[in-house]
């Protein structure tokens, strides 16, 4: 479990670094997708099933969701 835990919290920082990075808005959002979905990994195997799933559903689902239109809606790339 420890070795599964380190490669999600791993995972998830590494995303969360290219998320805030990234100079294309779309891909840092697929990025901090992918950095909640590592996140969701690691609260199921601390044995939250609960969290996982409204995690899940918000994070990945909802946010990513408002965000992707809010940045169709503006421009997908920050200018410097």
């Amino acid at each position: 479990m420890i070795p599964l835990l380190a490669f999600f919290s791993l995972v998830g920082l590494i995303m969360a670094y290219l998320a805030v990075t990234e100079r294309d808005l779309i891909k840092a959002v697929g990025f901090s997708a992918l950095q909640a979905i590592a996140y969701a990994g690691i609260f199921y195997l601390l044995m939250a099933p609960d969290i996982v799933l409204a995690y899940v559903a918000i994070s990945v689902g909802i946010y990513t969701a408002l965000l992707v239109f809010v940045i169709m809606k503006t421009g997908r790339y920050e200018v410097s």
